[in-house]
C-alpha cells in the first residue's frame, strides 16, 4: 500500500480525460466466456483475510477523501495508458469481481469474437489523483486484465512482468529497479519550439519548465511516489526526475504514473511534454537508464566485498547476460522508429555493446561503490528509452540477466575508453558489437530470440512483432524532408 497521499492544490484549469470504449459487466449477470457460453459471477480477487482487509482499507480511504470517480488504468502492449472511469459506487464491485470492458480495440489485446475482458484493480495501487476533474475528487487503481472466467489474460503486459518476477521469487529473489526518465517540454504537439536553452543542471529562475518539473514532483509525492531529485538535462528544454528504487512491479506502475503526470501537468499549463526518444535533431535524445539489482531477502546478490568493482559472481553473470542478449531485447526497450535516431554515436546514448564504470558511452555502467552502502551496488543499463513499455522492458532485462546467471556467462573485461572515438577496425579488435541501427534490424533480432519469445509469452511476442512490422512498413514508404532537400535538385 502506498503511503497516505498528501493533498496538493494545483491552480490550473481542468478538463475531462479521454475514455476508452468500455463494456461494463453487471455483477448480478452471467458473464460470457470465450466459447460463447455463460458462467456465474466469479470472485476474481483473493479471498484471504489479508486481501479483504486491504480492499476494505481502499474503500475506507476512498470514503475519507470523498472520492466521487474511480479511474481504472491498464496498458496495451506498447505501454500506452488505457483508462475508463466509473462512479464511486462501482468501487466495491470492481475490487471483488473486476469490471468488464471491450478489449477488441486495444492494441495487442483480444480479437472481436473473444473481446470481453475484465479489469481487476490491484488494491495496493490505490492513490488519490492530485487534481480534480470538474470539481470531483478522483482516485486511480492500476488493473490486471483477466478473462471473464477469472483466468489472467495472456496479453496483459503487467501479467508478463508478474510471470517473470514470480519465477525468480520461487528462488527467493526480488528484482529492484530505479529508472531515470528524461523528457522534453515543447510549445505543443504540433510546434516543437523549446521552452529554454539551458544545459545540464542549470538553475534557471522564472522558467516555466522548472516550475512544471517542480509541480510534477509534488504531484508524484502526493501519490506516494518517492522522488530522489529533479534537474535540467543536457539538451535545451530537457528535464529528468529520478525515482527512489523499489521492486520492479511497483516501479513499472510508477513509471506509467510518472509519464501521465508529466504530460498532464504540462497540458494544464498550455504546453506539451514528450517522451519521444529523439525529438530534436542535433541535440541529445531522452533515455531511461534502468538501475537494477537482485536481492535475496535483505542481501544484495550483486555485491561482493573485495571483488573488482565490488560486483559479485552473480552480478557479473547477470551483467554478461544483459550484454549478450542486448541485440535481441533492444526491440522491446527501444520500440519505436524514432528510438534508433537516439542510439547513434556522439550524443551520450550508447550504440555499442560494452560495459564500464566511468564510461558513459558504454551499454552498461557499474556506478561507483560507496563504502558501507552495499545495498546500492547495481548495474545501470543505459540503452532503454522512456517511450518503452516499462512492464515489458523490465521483464526482458530480467530474463536476459537471469539467463546469464543460469548459464554462468563470463563477463568480458570492462572498456573505459570512449567507444565513439574508436575506428571500426579498433572496435572489431576489441570485439565490441553495435546495437541494431533501425527498428527493422532490431525486430529481426527479436524474432529469432527464444529468450524474448519465452519471456513475453507467445501472445504478446507475436502481437508485438506484428505491430512493429506494420510500423516499420509505414515508415519506410514515407518520403522525408531530408530526401526532398537532398535529392530533388540533384537527381
Amino acid at each position: 500500500m502506498n503511503p497516505e497521499p498528501v493533498e496538493q492544490e494545483m491552480d490550473v484549469p481542468t478538463k475531462t480525460k479521454p475514455r476508452v470504449k468500455t463494456r461494463p459487466v453487471a455483477s448480478r449477470r452471467p458473464v460470457p466466456s470465450r466459447n460463447g457460453s455463460t458462467a456465474g459471477v466469479h470472485k476474481i480477487a483473493p479471498q484471504t483475510d489479508a486481501a479483504r482487509r486491504l480492499r476494505q482499507e481502499v474503500i475506507d480511504r476512498a470514503d475519507r477523501h470523498q472520492v466521487q470517480v474511480v479511474n481504472l488504468w491498464f496498458t496495451d502492449i506498447l505501454g500506452q495508458l488505457k483508462s475508463f472511469v466509473v462512479p464511486r459506487h462501482q468501487l466495491e464491485e470492481a475490487l471483488e469481481e473486476g469490471l468488464g470492458f471491450d478489449g477488441s480495440s486495444v492494441e495487442g489485446f483480444a480479437r472481436i469474437y473473444e473481446s470481453d475482458l475484465l479489469a481487476v484493480p490491484d488494491p495496493a495501487t490505490f492513490a488519490i489523483l492530485p487534481f480534480q476533474v470538474d470539481g470531483q475528487v478522483a482516485c486511480r487503481l492500476i488493473c490486471d486484465v483477466h478473462h471473464p472466467d477469472g483466468r489472467p489474460y495472456q496479453g496483459d503486459p503487467r501479467r508478463v512482468l508478474k510471470n517473470n518476477l514470480e519465477k525468480i521469487a520461487e528462488r527467493g529473489y526480488t528484482m529492484y529497479t530505479g529508472p531515470e526518465l528524461e523528457y522534453f517540454y515543447v510549445k505543443s504537439p504540433h510546434d516543437p519550439t523549446l521552452l529554454d536553452d539551458a544545459g545540464y543542471f542549470d538553475m534557471i529562475d522564472d522558467n516555466l519548465g522548472t516550475e512544471l518539473r517542480q509541480k510534477t514532483m509534488a504531484a508524484m509525492a502526493s501519490m506516494g511516489i518517492v522522488v530522489e531529485c529533479g534537474h535540467h538535462e543536457v539538451a535545451p528544454s530537457q528535464h529528468e526526475i529520478d525515482l527512489r528504487y523499489c521492486d520492479a512491479l511497483k516501479m513499472a506502475d510508477q513509471v506509467m504514473t510518472y509519464r501521465y503526470l508529466v504530460r498532464e501537468v504540462a497540458r494544464r499549463h498550455g504546453v506539451h511534454a514528450t517522451f519521444m526518444p529523439k525529438p530534436i535533431f542535433g541535440e541529445n535524445g531522452s533515455g531511461m537508464h534502468v538501475h537494477q539489482s537482485i536481492f535475496e531477502g535483505g542481501r544484495n546478490l550483486m555485491y561482493e566485498q573485495g571483488a573488482p568493482y565490488h560486483l559479485s559472481k552473480f552480478g557479473r553473470a547477470y551483467t554478461a547476460g544483459v550484454l549478450k542478449h542486448a541485440k535481441e531485447l533492444v526491440a522491446i526497450t527501444n520500440q519505436w522508429v524514432n528510438s534508433y535516431k537516439r542510439l547513434v554515436p556522439g550524443y551520450e546514448a550508447p550504440a555499442y555493446v560494452a560495459w564500464g564504470q566511468k564510461n558513459r558511452s558504454a551499454l552498461i555502467r557499474v556506478p561507483m561503490y560507496k563504502p558501507g552502502n552495499e545495498k546500492a551496488t547495481r548495474i545501470e543499463v543505459r540503452f532503454p528509452d522512456p517511450a518503452a513499455n516499462p512492464y515489458l522492458a523490465f521483464a526482458v532485462l530480467l530474463a536476459a540477466g537471469m539467463a546469464g546467471v543460469d548459464g554462468k556467462y563470463e563477463l568480458r573485461a570492462p572498456f573505459e575508453e570512449d567507444v565513439f572515438h574508436l575506428t571500426a577496425e579498433q572496435r572489431r579488435k576489441a570485439d565490441i558489437e553495435e546495437l541494431p541501427g533501425s527498428l527493422d534490424e532490431a525486430v529481426k533480432n527479436a524474432e529469432k530470440s527464444d529468450l524474448i519469445r519465452k519471456c513475453l509469452g507467445e501472445h504478446v511476442f507475436s502481437k508485438f512483432v506484428e505491430n512493429k512490422r506494420i510500423e516499420w512498413d509505414r515508415f519506410r514508404v514515407q518520403v522525408t524532408r531530408y530526401e526532398i532537400e537532398r535529392y530533388m535538385s540533384m537527381i
